[in-house]
């Protein structure tokens, strides 16, 4: 059975401005349990879920006894400023665009249940979704392909009329693995450079100016009117 042509979508960092956020907190987490990394570093991990950034970071073989307590202190350090976060220009609207051309659109997202339930809000654009992953989803975060593949099962997208829009490398990837088209944004501190090395189609500045060249993106391919 084919299913139907859709548009995947990171959250963090791609519709809503989070990634500088979980920088800090995940530098001062580290520098509790005496871990001092610098946030340059950091900042490239993002993207990652607390299962591979970790790993990234602090390297396979550490002991990992303090781990679960880390990414604790990054959660509540992170959790401080929801209420402040703010959607990324153009993010509702280019969901509800996606949605008027009669595309499913999907949030792939890692993050947990209850801050899903927050990004949502923050987006404001309930109508247009279709579906939405959560971590709870994916046995391994990205690079893997686990929670791409969760949001195609949900929604009943096919894998071979999708696009998926991220911001980080590791977004690029995780995409690959499974041969869908990923659309780069660079308002999540990654250059298009380093999108476009990653393997990305196309990048573009945030979802404000995809919207605006969304008739000539790969986006439009997908309902024919490229």
């Amino acid at each position: 059975m084919t299913g139907q042509p859709g548009v995947l979508f990171d959250v963090d960092g791609t519709l809503v401005d989070t990634t500088y956020l979980h920088a800090v907190a995940w530098w001062e987490a580290l520098r509790q349990f005496d871990h001092d990394v610098p946030m340059a570093e950091i900042h490239r991990g993002i993207g990652m879920g607390s299962d591979k950034i970790l790993d990234h970071l602090l390297g396979d073989d550490r002991d990992k006894d303090a781990d679960d307590d880390l990414t604790t202190a990054h959660d509540v350090l992170y959790g401080a400023w929801w209420e402040r976060l703010r959607p990324l220009p153009g993010a509702g609207d280019l969901l509800r665009a996606c949605a008027d051309r009669g595309l499913a659109v999907v949030l792939a997202s890692s993050a947990k249940e209850r801050e899903l339930g927050i990004l949502r809000k923050i987006i404001d654009a309930e109508a247009a979704i279709t579906a939405a992953t959560s971590s709870s989803d994916a046995e391994q975060s990205k690079p893997a392909p686990d929670i791409l593949e969760a949001a195609l099962a949900q929604s009943g997208v096919d894998p071979r009329q999708c696009v998926f829009v991220g911001d980080a490398v590791w977004d690029v990837k995780a995409a690959a693995k499974l041969d869908i088209p990923c659309i780069g944004l660079a308002c999540g501190g990654t250059s298009a450079a380093e999108l476009l090395e990653a393997g990305a189609i196309a990048t573009y500045r945030d979802p404000a100016e995809l919207l605006r060249d969304l008739e000539s993106s790969a986006i439009a391919k997908l309902t024919g009117s490229a």
